[in-house]
């Protein structure tokens, strides 16, 4: 997994290397990265001689960090100008740079640009764009390139205006939310949380980190961290020659009813393509649940379902007695639980908590923003991680916070970010499959946190793939899991 830093840890590495170095070698390193990676950019469009490139520029040291890029594109035969959002604050030597290299100082874009590199604010900017930067940060979308294309954006650090430990992104003086979007951010030493979590995230457009010598010096605790490839192929359940339909793990299914058959058919969906070896439906829709999917083993009740090591239960299910009961059932089940939608609901009135308290066993519960405002009596706001880890506390169970970047929280505070998110997920549905494969991985011996991490890593990816036949509905989604998780060999 990827370490996301905040601010104040990434400032105390950036001092304890500086100390070691000769003054300015941590913005040149910087700066030679962010220009290479404007270089490859540019050569994608023409090339690096003759580009013209517009530096916008803030007064701290990010300003510098564009001055000095624009430099070492300047030497190349790049035609470079500066904008400074606050003329006489520029970085000095920065400037210098540039003017030595040919680039200038000017008063308004030029009538092509190329491209732009946004050096307005970096990770110590706060409390949002102001009206200059505002309104330059609005007019990049009508720069126009050689090749009459739109200018590539490339943000320095993190794109401006963005709430760089929290990945908000906070409003103007007017009330309206402002900031940078990039097509690339070119980010150093470490990822921050704006660029991995809640509205900031899709401003950053294609992240890259540049190394600058930080990671021995960063210290303490990542704010999170960003599930990778990597980390599904590690944790997902492995297969042996012995291994039989028990041994492979049981997940049990409470979910959907007469009303609402289709979830409880998405979720077995989800269910049977995670890696168990049976699954066994309770409820309903245990007629629906055979048509479609012979292989569950359907009965009525929880009660009657048999041995599991882990239940889904909730969406679909109802909110009256019947689905209470169920719930008690599946609550009093020694294994751990996924608990989403009507599960949710019917945990708001507190009449539950004393079984929640008593359990032993993990709960993961799936809530959506509005789901999560009645467990929790607020909003997510403009800090999805804290949000996560309050209610994970408040719970004692893993949350699934989902969302276009669904984060991740544990009871103990660790904290974990999806990057495989789309909006293609956002239609009815979607979520029941993810449920269903979350209850397949518990049940397959995955820790709550890894299972859900999977889970969501693997049904973005479900998403994306398919999204590309069209638009996209949740049997799609179920049905694209199968070739997705085939690539974990």
């Amino acid at each position: 997994m990827r370490p996301v830093w905040r601010v104040a840890d990434v400032r105390a590495a950036e001092a304890g290397l500086m100390a070691t170095l000769p003054p300015g070698t941590l913005m040149q390193r910087a700066a030679a990265g962010l220009a290479r990676r404007c270089a490859l950019l540019l050569g994608d469009r023409g090339g690096v001689y003759g580009a013209p490139v517009l530096l916008l520029i803030g007064s701290g040291d990010n300003g510098g960090d564009a001055l000095l890029a624009g430099a070492h594109l300047a030497r190349r035969g790049a035609a470079v100008s500066a904008l400074l959002v606050t003329p006489g604050r520029a970085h000095a030597e920065g400037l210098a740079a540039l003017r030595a290299a040919g680039g200038r100082v000017v008063d308004g874009p030029p009538a092509v640009v190329d491209l732009v590199l946004d050096g307005i604010v970096g990770i110590g900017g706060t409390g949002g764009l102001r009206e200059t930067a505002d309104q330059l940060a609005a007019s990049l979308l009508r720069h126009r390139g050689r090749d009459g294309a739109r200018a590539t954006v490339v943000a320095v650090d993190v794109p401006s205006g963005v709430a760089v430990d929290t990945g908000d992104v906070p409003s103007t003086a007017s009330g309206r939310p402002s900031a940078v979007r990039a097509d690339v951010t070119v980010t150093f030493g470490a990822l921050k949380p704006a660029l991995v979590v809640g509205p900031a995230a899709p401003l950053a457009g294609q992240v890259e980190l540049v190394d600058i010598g930080l990671d021995p010096w960063l210290r303490g605790t990542p704010a999170l961290r960003v599930t990778e490839w990597s980390d599904v192929v590690d944790w997902w359940p492995s297969r042996g020659p012995a291994s039989e339909k028990y041994s492979r793990g049981v997940v049990g299914v409470a979910t959907g009813s007469a009303t609402y058959p289709g979830a409880a058919v998405l979720s077995v969906a989800g269910a049977l393509a995670g890696p168990t070896g049976m699954v066994r439906y309770a409820g309903g829709a245990r007629a629906e649940v055979l048509h479609q999917h012979p292989s569950a083993v359907a009965t009525g009740r929880v009660a009657d379902a048999g041995r599991v090591q882990a239940w889904v239960c909730g969406s679909g299910l109802g909110t009256g007695d019947d689905a209470s009961a169920e719930l008690r059932a599946v609550l009093a089940a020694p294994v751990p639980v996924v608990l989403d939608a009507d599960a949710l609901t019917l945990l708001v009135d507190g009449s539950l908590a004393e079984q929640l308290r008593r359990r032993d066993a993990p709960i993961v519960v799936t809530p959506h923003d509005r789901e999560f405002a009645r467990l929790s009596g607020e909003q997510p706001g403009a800090d999805r991680v804290a949000a996560a880890l309050r209610l994970a506390a408040w719970m004692n169970a893993v949350v699934l916070l989902k969302g276009d970047r669904t984060v991740i929280g544990t009871p103990d505070g660790r904290a974990y970010v999806n990057p495989t998110g789309t909006s293609a997920l956002a239609t009815g549905g979607t979520g029941d499959v993810l449920a269903g494969l979350l209850g397949s991985l518990l049940a397959g011996g995955l820790a709550p946190e890894r299972a859900a991490a999977v889970a969501a890593y693997l049904h973005g990816l479900a998403g994306r793939e398919a999204a590309r036949s069209g638009p996209v509905t949740a049997p799609d989604v179920a049905t694209a899991l199968r070739p997705v998780i085939a690539r974990l060999g």
